[in-house]
């Protein structure tokens, strides 16, 4: 987990969105939570959707979010082994930050066609990222 930057976060009113930031950091923390709010995912199937991610970075992201409480891993005995992971109640009240991100992200970045129209969240920009064309937006 990040590095805190205050021993105590009750230093003043932004103290909680510091808090908050800490724990979604990273270049991928929010990606992985956008695409665990469809449903409950295998490692695999997570990083064919970031194809941009080492298998090292994607198993300490992951790690990282279950230690948070944010990731509920599932491992079946089976051969091969069977591990899911799934957004815990806690990791679903973050949905209206991540689909804010999103939707704020549609409206303010260059992964959209024409900077003067409103974004079209059903077909990607020419430019979006694989792991954007591939999570439908």
């Amino acid at each position: 987990m990040a590095r805190i930057r205050h021993k105590s976060l009750d230093c003043s009113p932004g103290c909680a969105v510091e808090a908050t930031l800490q724990l979604i950091d990273g270049k991928w923390k929010g990606v992985i939570l956008y695409h665990l709010l469809e449903g409950t995912l295998r490692f695999n199937e997570i990083r064919r959707r970031l194809p941009n991610i080492t298998q090292r970075m994607l198993t300490a992201q992951l790690r990282e979010l279950e230690q948070d409480g944010f990731v509920l891993r599932t491992v079946y005995a089976e051969v091969p082994p069977k591990v899911e992971y799934s957004l815990t109640p806690r990791g679903r009240t973050l949905e209206p930050v991540i689909m804010a991100l999103k939707k704020w992200g549609d409206e303010n970045t260059g992964f959209r066609r024409d900077p003067e129209s409103p974004a079209d969240l059903d077909e990607p920009a020419a430019d979006c990222p694989i792991s954007c064309v591939q999570a439908g937006g």
